[in-house]
């Protein structure tokens, strides 16, 4: 009955997300989880097939027959995913889900990843595959049978499949994994679980009990969207990118995953395969302008919270009082290893988890910091403690603005007095100056203020290239780097001042691939890694918010509607977009959909302004 591995690794679009705020699970379209780590997000994985098709584990459903078809949606307005796989035999439906818990903040060990599997017309046999590999496979265990279970024992909290009936054969035990082939005519529902710390469970679910959870999680993933303010042109678009913030957020420390995911490339057979399921500053703090648009604040205030206990804690070393990236919970210790024996998302190697990156100078977050804790200034208060703190910080940035740091994109290319850098420590102290204006809290504001002025004076000066008419991604060199289309954003220049309409124009012209976006030309630019990458989504929707906020209103339409069609077939989008047209990197991307939502937010704006304007 063993079935052989996937011959060929499924696309990463190929994908939809499930979660219960505490980590996630990606499930394939044919009817496959192949990547879900627990307890955590940043914890080792349980099914990492996505990685390495045999040593990686999975939990597949599938019907079996030559002419199956199948087809993935979300059932609207939810995180419940649908697989349907649909034959002239009969059509069946795979739903999944993972129930949020009534206080998602506190943590828990255990995860539940429901399966319903449901016979709507004639008869289907149903082949149920449950291999885990615990710790990326480092961790070995055995499988028992007991009852209605099959319990994983790997001598740690192990984990358990339930749903099996005691009358049914399930095959090869003796090598750890559960296979069962169910047949289900029309009518009959099924449900099957695999739990994590499964000893909380008790006895089981019953049907009864997962249509019931079924409910709830529907209930709570629409009543949460309906918090949400936006009533704009591409309402489903925004709000699948804020239920994919929500379930990228882990609810007991509000710290925001750039991604689930690990190692997934930029380039496929490439070594640009980096670990984002830790919490970086820079993409987090993004993260609050995009949820308070959309009318989240408990999220916003959530991650603010987190910052400020970062700035208060004060743990990094050569990156500054900030590291650019910490775990969900705040600790710092993100050692970089290579998964050996992995082969790699299709042979992409090295398969890293962990990130060496997260002690890099990247001066940068210190804007993206205070920013975050001044948009939110209004409905949470920094106290006493935590602004003596923040003028630390502040003292540190004084000193330290003006030195060369590693840049935005963590390149390991080397240090330079990269313009981004600077553009962001103005907005640190632009913004802390504001905050002890309004507030009359104690600052040494003449101090930040020349400090504020003259990086001001620095960027438009050194930073701008007279002869490429335009700020470029450090002084002395020609290149100009995706990320200056943040600048008119933080109102360090107006969308409309003719040197960045030039700078606009630059990037439009080196960057820009028929309204897809570059971060950079390595190639022009060497990021001290070898190989090529795709466009970059997150730039390439701030690409779309510079030309509407420039008043060229039908080419960021135009971008925008473009950026939509690479979307995947369930709305979701991974970090990269490779000359194919394939989504590359890890999936889904916090950046890309926090990006999105503030490019819809502003395009729909604009759009209804030149409509007023006609009429």
């Amino acid at each position: 009955m063993m079935e052989t591995p996937r011959q060929e690794f499924p696309d990463i679009a190929e994908h939809g997300l499930i979660g219960d705020l505490q980590s996630v699970a990606l499930v394939c379209t044919d009817g496959t989880i192949d990547w879900f780590c627990a307890p955590r997000f940043d914890s080792p994985a349980v099914f990492a097939s996505l990685l390495d098709r045999e040593k990686g584990g999975f939990f597949r459903i599938h019907a079996l027959g030559d002419d199956v078809r199948v087809k993935q949606m979300y059932f609207p307005q939810t995180a419940v995913l649908i697989t349907r796989f649909m034959s002239a035999s009969g059509v069946g439906e795979v739903i999944d889900f993972m129930p949020v818990a009534d206080d998602p903040t506190v943590a828990t060990e255990e995860r539940r990843i429901l399966r319903g599997v449901r016979l709507v017309r004639g008869e289907l046999t149903f082949r149920l595959e449950c291999r885990p590999r615990f710790d990326f496979g480092r961790r070995p265990h055995t499988a028992s049978r007991a009852g209605g279970w099959v319990r994983f024992d790997d001598g740690l909290s192990g984990a358990a499949l339930s749903g099996v009936h005691d009358d049914e054969q399930v095959t090869e035990l003796d090598d750890g994994d559960a296979v069962l082939d169910v047949t289900m005519s029309a009518g009959d529902l099924r449900l099957f679980a695999f739990h994590t710390a499964p000893e909380a469970e008790g006895h089981g679910l019953t049907v009864d009990r997962g249509q019931e959870l079924f409910r709830q999680t529907v209930t709570f993933w629409r009543d949460w969207l309906s918090i949400g303010t936006y009533t704009g042109r591409w309402r489903e678009s925004v709000e699948r990118s804020a239920m994919v913030l929500k379930l990228l957020q882990y609810a007991p420390s509000g710290g925001l995953v750039a991604a689930p995911t690990a190692a997934l490339p930029e380039q496929l057979g490439g070594v640009r395969n980096w670990d984002y399921r830790y919490t970086w500053i820079r993409d987090g703090s993004f993260s609050v302008h995009s949820l308070l648009a959309l009318g989240y604040t408990e999220e916003a205030i959530a991650f603010s919270l987190w910052v400020a206990d970062r700035v208060a804690e004060q743990a990094g070393e050569a990156s500054g009082p900030l590291k650019i990236m910490y775990r969900i919970d705040g600790s710092s210790d993100l050692e970089e290893l290579e998964l050996d024996g992995f082969e790699g998302y299709a042979g992409s190697r090295p398969v890293n988890v962990g990130n060496g990156a997260a002690d890099q100078p990247q001066l940068d977050i210190y804007g993206e910091a205070l920013d975050a804790l001044f948009v939110t200034n209004q409905y949470r208060r920094i106290g006493h403690p935590g602004w003596s703190k923040l003028r630390a910080v502040l003292d540190w940035l004084v000193e330290n603005w003006d030195q060369p740091d590693e840049g935005v994109w963590e390149t390991r290319g080397g240090r330079k007095d990269f313009t981004y850098g600077r553009i962001m420590c103005w907005v640190a102290f632009d913004r802390a100056i504001t905050i002890a204006r309004e507030r009359g809290l104690p600052a040494p504001l003449d101090v930040w203020i020349q400090a504020r002025d003259a990086i001001y004076e620095q960027v438009f000066t050194r930073c701008w290239n007279a002869d490429r008419q335009a700020f470029v991604q450090y002084p002395g060199t020609d290149v100009v780097d995706a990320i200056t289309l943040l600048m008119p954003l933080v109102g360090m220049i107006s969308p409309h001042d003719p040197m960045w309409l030039s700078t606009l124009d630059a990037i439009g012209e080196e960057l820009v691939t028929d309204s897809l976006v570059y971060r950079y030309n390595p190639a022009a630019s060497p990021d001290g890694l070898p190989g090529e990458e795709g466009t970059f989504s997150l730039c390439s929707f701030f690409y779309v918010i510079a030309l509407a906020d420039a008043d060229r209103v039908e080419e960021a339409q135009y971008a925008f509607e473009k950026m939509l069609t690479y979307g995947n077939h369930v709305g979701l989008f991974a970090e990269e977009i490779d000359p194919a047209g394939r989504q590359l990197g890890n999936f889904p991307q916090a950046f890309t959909h926090l990006a999105l939502i503030r490019a819809a937010i502003v395009l729909d704006a604009a759009l209804t302004r030149q409509e007023s304007r006609g009429r």
